[in-house]
Order: structure tokens, then C-alpha cells, then sequence
């Protein structure tokens, strides 16, 4: 590494709550974390849950002017440090031999950077990567029916400490305090779109029509559809979005649909799953942030997920990451008056299946 660079890494301004620049101080280089990044033939993952490749393609990603504060490169790590080992200040702050104090405000620092800058990983694709997705959809379904889906949506649950404050709005259907990140990923498992922070006690349907991308009709594309599974509503408009036949189905077409719709809609449980593979020391536990910084905590994981896939650092999800196929209950209140169903298309989509 260039040793500019490090010194850079290592002389670097301490702040004063005006945020100027008022004293200085040399961080420590036989700290072994810091070792460890700096030798490049060092591997990361164990520390940061990223592969190097992976952290250096974040790093660019996040680029920005700054000429005090802690550098760029040190923020990252130091945050990325933090989601690996489970939010833990005291934890960083010792590794790091940098103050609590400190960590706690590069932490927030960060995250709201990446929250500001979702859409550099987090993105529907380009008209011209739409067919790539259909394609996609359709090799995980077994069905070139399914070559028009380019997406697969659900909700998922994070575990959270709840407010003492409407404390029974984030008490889920399953049983737990959480609050939801409602995704669609693309048939490598990507996250083209997420919306996060609705309390767990809200129906997956009620969040699907409050998000942007519906509200606005932004995806997918004319010509094309997303799948869903039975917690959700058939549609054709004002978004095209294929469930599920209601089980049990006794013809042999609707069964047969169901099976491929099946296949294709579970890589967005899958892509959860990863997600809450890499990063278990966080999520498989009660975020102990305040509830307004939850979902940036949240968002910030599906960020990072989509960084990883893009440089090749993929994982298999553990087995009790992967979401337990339990459908949320269909929500019964009546159609709005925009909703067209989409049951005439699923009905077509289903005659085509020969096998």
C-alpha cells in the first residue's frame, strides 16, 4: 500500500462539535485491525463479512470531498466493522483504539450517506436489462412463461427492541417486535427496490401501496409483471403483479402454475436470507438502536448485499436464515378504486404452461 496513503489513514483531525478541525491525533498502526487492512494479501472477510474486493468497490462508491474528520476509507471500515460484530460502540471503539464517542457519530455519519445514495447499488434495471431479468425468472420458474417476470417482491421481518411508545404496532403476525423492509429482487437475488420502517403489525399489502414504486407506477415496465406470493393482491393495475392461485387448487393448470410461480418468487426469501446470512451477528438478534435509525441500519445491509453480488462475493444463506414460507393472511379489506385484478392474465399465463 502506498504510504501516503497510510499516513493519511492514520494522521487524521479529531472534531469538535462545530465541526472544525481543533486538535489531532495519530492512530495507533500496530493496531491489528488496521494491519489487517493494510496487508493486501490479508483476506477481510472474517472481520468485515466483505470480501476486499468487495469493500474497495463500496469505498468508490462513497466517495466524496472531505477535508477533516476521519477519512473516507477509516469511516467505512469502522462502520462496516460495526454491522459485522453486532452494533456493538464499546466493541469498535476498542479494536479500532479510537474514542466511543467518535465511533458513535461516524457510525450515523455513514449510515445517512448511504441512505442519501440508496440508488448507486439499490436500482430498477435499464430498458435494455429488462429481457436479461425475464430470462432470469424464467430459468428459476423451469418455464419460459414466466420470461415477462422481472421481479419478485415480499416483506421481511427484523427483530427489533420496541419503543416503549405504540410498543403493540410492531408486534408482527408471527409473534415478534420487528419492523419491515419490504423488498423486489431480480433472479440473481439483487435488490432493485426496497422500502423499510413500517412497524411489524402492518399488513404487506398496506406497505406495497404506500411505497414509492407503486404510488408512482415506476416498475415494472408495460409488457411486463412481478411475482408475489398470496398475502398480496392479483393485479393488472396500477402495478402488474401475479400471485398465486388460493390453495387448495384441484385443476391440474392452476396447480401447475403455482409450482412454477413457486420457484421463480422464492429467490426474493432467498435473497433475505443471504442477507441476514452476512450480517446474523446484527440481524438475527433485536436491533438495539432507536427506532428512528432502524431503518437506515436495515437499508444499509440490502445496500451492502447488492455491492457484494455485483464484485462476486456470494454466499449460501444458512438454513435458519432462509424465511419460513408462511404467508401472510390475504388482507380483506375491498379493492380501491384503481386496482384493476389480475387474474384474466395469471388465467393466460397458466394456459400456456404445457408441463
Amino acid at each position: 500500500m502506498n504510504r501516503g496513503r497510510i499516513r493519511r489513514l492514520l494522521h487524521t483531525a479529531v472534531l469538535s462539535e462545530s465541526d472544525r478541525p481543533t486538535t489531532y491525533c495519530v492512530l495507533n498502526s500496530n493496531v491489528p485491525i488496521l494491519r489487517l487492512w493494510f496487508d493486501v494479501e490479508l483476506d477481510t472477510k472474517q472481520d468485515f463479512r466483505l470480501s476486499r474486493r468487495a469493500m474497495h468497490a463500496l469505498m468508490r462508491l462513497m466517495q466524496r470531498e472531505q477535508d477533516h474528520g476521519w477519512g473516507n476509507e477509516l469511516e467505512i471500515l469502522i462502520y462496516v466493522y460495526w454491522l459485522a460484530h453486532g452494533l456493538s460502540y464499546r466493541v469498535v471503539s476498542r479494536v479500532f483504539s479510537v474514542p466511543k464517542s467518535t465511533v458513535h457519530r461516524v457510525i450515523h455519519k455513514v449510515a445517512q450517506f448511504i441512505w442519501d445514495n440508496l440508488t448507486k447499488a439499490i436500482d430498477f434495471p435499464k430498458l435494455t436489462e429488462i429481457d436479461t431479468v425475464g430470462n432470469g425468472f424464467a430459468d428459476l420458474s423451469r418455464s419460459p412463461v414466466f420470461n415477462k417476470a422481472v421481479g419478485a417482491i415480499d416483506g421481511c421481518h427484523i427483530r427489533i427492541k420496541p419503543p416503549s411508545f405504540h410498543r403493540l404496532d410492531y408486534l408482527n403476525y408471527k409473534g415478534f417486535y420487528s419492523v419491515n423492509m419490504q423488498a423486489i429482487c431480480d433472479s440473481s437475488g439483487k435488490f432493485l427496490d426496497i422500502f423499510v420502517g413500517y412497524p411489524g403489525s402492518v399488513h404487506d399489502t398496506r406497505i406495497l401501496k404506500s411505497s414509492s414504486f407503486y404510488l408512482g407506477r415506476r416498475y415494472p415496465p408495460n409488457g411486463y409483471f412481478i411475482l408475489g406470493d398470496g398475502g398480496y393482491p392479483c393485479l393488472e393495475t396500477p402495478i402488474c403483479l401475479m400471485t398465486p392461485y388460493r390453495e387448495p387448487v384441484d385443476d391440474r393448470v392452476q396447480r401447475r402454475f403455482n409450482y412454477h410461480h413457486s420457484k421463480a418468487r422464492s429467490i426474493v426469501e432467498r435473497a433475505f436470507g443471504v442477507m441476514k446470512t452476512r450480517w446474523r451477528a446484527t440481524l438475527f438478534r433485536a436491533l438495539e438502536v432507536s427506532p428512528t435509525f432502524v431503518p437506515q441500519v436495515i437499508a444499509t445491509c440490502a445496500f451492502l448485499h447488492n455491492v457484494c453480488i455485483e464484485n462476486g462475493d456470494i454466499l449460501e444463506p444458512d438454513n435458519d436464515a432462509l424465511e419460513i414460507l408462511d404467508t401472510e393472511p390475504p388482507l380483506q379489506d375491498a379493492p380501491e378504486a384503481h386496482d384493476t385484478p389480475g387474474n384474466a392474465i395469471r388465467d393466460r399465463l397458466a394456459a400456456q404452461i404445457t408441463t
